[in-house]
């Protein structure tokens, strides 16, 4: 970072400080000045242009202190640029892409990539056409995701968003996704336990942790996903395909809703700044399904959002969800009732993952779907005493175990092939009159086995491509599967 004597002798231009707000200055002179541009002050403190008026100018300061009135300032002539490079990989770093803290050498990137950055025209974009597979159940078959997708996960506090969030970053990273979390607001401890969590399973090399405290400027938690989207862009111009995740833009509204009150900005609906919706279309509008010159690269971007007591209505859950491909939608009733992941498949929506799959996925999700609707009717339905017949029965039964088989463990992953065979597996079983159907136990063994037994599960996963339908891979199982378990010398009780 160049001085403030550099930046003053290069574009000859000085400003003075006349008022001071918090994170908000008032500066006169710069006439050459233009919207984003970064400023520096003779105090060494950075800012950004955040508003051109006739006879002042309002910058947008990033440091917890104030800057004094009647301190010098100098236009850069650029926008904010941060450092990015393959260097952050298993880095912590702040919003600036400095780390926070080094173990072992560290040698600074060398490209810089600018914070707001323009958004790719359609010219430079190709149709999602790969599948993202997050690891989780209940996602992977029933709201599925695409690459270059931008899917809102959302759901009130302590419900599960961040495990699920996880799960992904840990089935995705030994893929060869490059992870980027971006953590807006977070504690120090969370961010550490985040960090544990992938050092225990050996992937963070593969991942970008960037974050921001509760505890830090305005500017500073603003300017979080936006450099977190910096350092996506320059994987993506390298060939790579990125997944990230801005965990969450509810809490970022909050701390741009403070930087715009201090700014005298017209406010809007529950205080926000009228651009609220711009501010978020424009950073989301950054991910995609891009043609690089190194080939097809992909952005992923996971967007977290917290609702107050299941209300998917307020102002900024329903601004993104306009502005995303779908939402995951965590339920704090289906939480209250244990089930893990919480997520609830009939308020959830996916728009374009579906293009991604195969037509066997497909078919399948479609299958599944219907019939959970059928099996959560039935449940409602005998609530009121009516009489359960054997069909009734059945399909409570069938519904039953086909929710278990969705619950999973906050660490565990089940690859895609291994949960289309085990959910045939159940299918099959129901199908065939007078065998005795699979117990809960029996589901588990079976997870535990498939996660266990290497060869077998490559086994599993050839008999799968063999599917081009659902009905056919219920053939297959019915066929060869059964009897691949059985040939497995394991027992599944």
């Amino acid at each position: 970072m160049n001085s403030f004597s550099h930046y003053l002798k290069k574009v000859g231009e000085v400003g003075e400080v006349r008022q001071s707000f918090g994170q908000v200055a008032y500066a006169s002179g710069l006439p050459g000045a233009r919207l984003g541009e970064m400023v520096l002050f003779e105090t060494g403190q950075k800012g950004k242009i955040l508003s051109l008026e006739e006879d002042f100018l309002k910058l947008l300061v990033f440091d917890p202190e104030p800057v004094a009135v009647g301190a010098r300032v100098a236009r850069t002539g650029q926008g904010l640029k941060v450092p990015v490079g393959k260097e952050l990989l298993g880095r912590v770093v702040d919003s600036f892409c400095q780390p926070l803290y080094t173990t072992g050498k560290y040698r600074p990137p060398g490209d810089f990539y600018e914070v707001d950055a323009d958004p790719w025209g359609i010219e430079g974009r190709v149709r999602v056409s790969k599948s993202l597979e997050t690891g989780v159940a209940v996602v992977d078959l029933l709201i599925p995701l695409g690459k270059g997708q931008r899917e809102l996960v959302i759901g009130d506090r302590k419900v599960g968003k961040t495990a699920f969030i996880l799960q992904t970053i840990l089935h995705q990273s030994p893929k060869g996704t490059v992870c980027i979390y971006a953590g807006i607001a977070k504690r120090a401890s969370e961010i550490k336990r985040i960090e544990e969590f992938f050092k225990k399973r050996g992937v963070m090399e593969k991942i970008v942790i960037i974050t921001s405290g509760p505890q830090e400027s305005a500017g500073i938690v603003y300017l979080t996903p936006y450099t977190a989207m910096a350092v996506a862009e320059y994987f993506r111009d390298n060939g790579d395909d990125v997944l990230v995740v801005l965990d969450d833009l509810s809490y970022h509204a909050r701390f741009y809703r403070e930087i715009a009150l201090a700014a005298r900005f017209f406010p809007g609906r529950d205080s926000y700044p009228v651009d609220i919706f711009y501010t978020h279309g424009k950073l989301l509008e950054r991910a995609g399904n891009f043609k690089t010159p190194k080939g097809e690269a992909s952005i992923t971007a996971l967007a977290v959002a917290e609702t107050n007591q299941r209300d998917l209505s307020g102002y900024i859950q329903t601004n993104i969800m306009s502005m995303t491909d779908g939402h995951i939608f965590f339920d704090a009733d289906l939480y209250g009732q244990g089930r893990r992941p919480a997520i609830n498949p009939f308020l959830s929506v996916t728009r374009v993952g579906r293009q991604a799959q195969t037509p066997l996925f497909r078919e399948a999700g479609r299958e599944l779907l219907s019939f959970l609707t059928t099996y959560e009717k039935m449940r409602s339905f005998i609530h009121f005493g009516a009489e359960v017949t054997d069909q009734v029965k059945q399909i409570l039964a069938k519904g039953e175990l086909i929710t278990h088989f969705f619950d999973q463990r906050e660490n565990q992953i089940i690859d895609s092939s291994v949960q289309i065979f085990v959910l045939g597996i159940l299918w099959v079983d129901f199908l065939a009159k007078g065998e005795k159907e699979k117990t809960k136990e029996e589901v588990n063994n079976l997870i535990s086995l498939l996660e266990k037994d290497q060869k077998l599960r490559k086994k599993v996963a050839v008999l799968v491509k063999e599917a081009n339908s659902f009905a056919e891979l219920l053939s297959l199982i019915s066929a060869k599967g059964i009897k691949m378990l059985q040939g497995s010398g394991k027992q599944l009780k």
